[in-house]
């Protein structure tokens, strides 16, 4: 089914060359077999041109935050797609940079003896600055398909301030996106011709120079402390209740990332509207750092849920900018998917939208940097310096537990991660500084940071898609306002401070 015209984008002007060796499918943003947009599209232009198709996914080290944590994450993925594409009509080519710039012509060379070459198109982090720079050189025509969102990309048509725009938004077109989900398995049944691959073939000799990554050696044999990242985040761990073995490693790839969205579906969700918000309930979802890495697409969360829950899209109901009532679904459903088709979008929203603003103190609403501008100077209760909250070092007993939650698990609970917001806020020199520290802290630890929903999470801190409360407050003016004996009023805590207590 060929690919409809609001997901793809021509980046550069050279011409298809039916010519040829085979079709090079670049992975850089969406990195699973199933479900994704970007893959189908290769697939097809394969099949077109009669052609074999090379699946690419590379890992580069020259990316800010680059860390144990976030390196063997990709990794695992890696391996993942490795296993899923070992008996397909594909050839797979892993490739992990051991040094930095020692990769950078790889995609060059392979790029010469593709017809064309297929990526990702992702409007965060540096891949959109990666594609920018290398769109032009590249000797081959480039083309990006967007697989992030159920709404695509292209069909934003302004940015949205308030979840409550986007909502009726979404509500009024989504019905038609709901016919137009990727292919499961985009190889499923397909035939295609056998790439040469012997040891004088053109791929075996790029390989000589850049070998295929090694995964037993990076994962299991210390391969990974070799890398020049920062070995000072380790691999994040499971919360203790989800494992049996203190200290389990949390593991990444799409394998790991299907296995938790059934574990959700099954034992999570039907909680998830009553509990969510508590941290010692563990009612949240947890998908976020496979969706951010792409082993998991929100297509098939969306399915997989809607087949649980027996429902099809003759259920919808009125677009009327609810978070409840238009899916005629459960409440914890109805909860759920509005986090994922309206707050996650919204921020891809903003990311494509306004790619040279989104992560930028001015970008902010009017009022809020006006707020925030006037309460600048205002004495502030307690001030903490970035090694400070790094080391959960605040006198409050609840924040140490979020930030010790980060460090240890590469998360934080949602609601707990806004009262984690909200005081950095409080104690900064100045809204600006508490940002950078704020950014610094996720995109170090969140294995879901740098991410256009996590930066929306940032953001909201300051008032992104809120609006002006009163009463007017110091430091925060008419920003919205939490507090750690508010959330111990209201929330089930105890388990969680005794569990991110100091480790003795």
């Amino acid at each position: 089914m060929p690919l409809a015209a609001d997901r793809l984008c021509l980046a550069n002007a050279h011409p298809l060359r039916a010519d040829g060796d085979y079709v090079l499918y670049w992975m850089i943003a969406f990195r699973r077999t199933r479900w994704n947009f970007a893959l189908q599209h290769a697939v097809d232009a394969a099949r077109r041109l009669n052609k074999p198709l090379v699946i690419f996914e590379p890992l580069r080290i020259r990316y800010r935050w680059a860390s144990d944590r976030l390196h063997r994450f990709v990794i695992e993925g890696m391996r993942d797609n490795a296993a899923a594409l070992q008996r397909r009509p594909v050839t797979y080519y892993p490739y992990v940079e051991p040094a930095p710039g020692k990769g950078t012509p790889l995609l060059h060379r392979l790029a010469e003896r593709a017809c064309l070459v297929v990526s990702d198109q992702y409007p965060g982090f540096f891949l959109p600055t990666l594609i920018e720079a290398v769109k032009d050189r590249l000797p081959a025509r480039l083309e990006l398909v967007d697989s992030n969102t159920v709404m695509p990309l292209q069909s934003f048509k302004r940015t949205f301030t308030v979840a409550h725009s986007y909502r009726r938004w979404m509500q009024k077109n989504i019905r038609e996106q709901l016919f137009k989900f990727p292919a499961a398995d985009p190889l499923a049944r397909v035939r295609l011709p056998r790439l040469e691959t012997g040891s004088d073939s053109p791929l075996a000799r790029i390989q000589q120079r850049w070998p295929a990554a090694d995964f037993a050696a990076l994962l299991d044999r210390g391969g990974l402390a070799k890398l020049p990242i920062d070995h000072a985040v380790p691999p994040a761990t499971l919360p203790e209740e989800a494992s049996r073995q203190r200290g389990a490693m949390l593991q990444g790839g799409a394998g790991q990332g299907e296995r938790r969205l059934r574990e959700f579906l099954g034992e999570q969700l039907s909680r998830y509207a009553q509990d969510r918000n508590h941290p010692d309930e563990e009612a949240t979802s947890r998908l976020s750092p496979y969706l951010h890495f792409g082993h998991l697409s929100p297509h098939q969360i969306v399915s997989e849920l809607w087949e649980q829950e027996h429902w099809n899209p003759s259920q919808l109901g009125e677009a009327n900018g609810k978070n409840r009532g238009f899916w005629n679904l459960s409440a914890s459903a109805e909860a759920f998917l509005d986090q994922l088709l309206t707050w996650r979008e919204l921020g891809f929203n903003m990311s494509y939208r306004e790619p040279d603003r989104y992560d930028s103190f001015d970008s902010l609403p009017e009022w809020a940097l006006a707020t925030l501008e006037r309460h600048a100077s205002d004495p502030r209760p307690h001030r903490y310096s970035l090694p400070q909250f790094e080391a959960a070092a605040t006198h409050d007993p609840l924040w140490n537990a979020a930030q010790r939650q980060l460090v240890r698990e590469g998360r934080i609970h949602n609601y707990m991660r806004m009262l984690w917001g909200k005081h950095v806020l409080h104690w900064t020199q100045s809204p600006r500084e508490a940002l950078e520290v704020l950014v610094q802290l996720n995109n170090k630890y969140a294995l879901d940071g740098r991410d256009p929903n996590s930066y929306s999470g940032i953001f909201w801190i300051f008032g992104r898609y809120d609006r002006a409360w009163g009463p007017r407050r110091p430091v925060f003016g008419s920003v919205r306002y939490m507090t750690s004996d508010s959330a111990q009023r209201k929330l089930k805590l105890h388990r969680y401070l005794r569990r991110y207590a100091p480790e003795e």
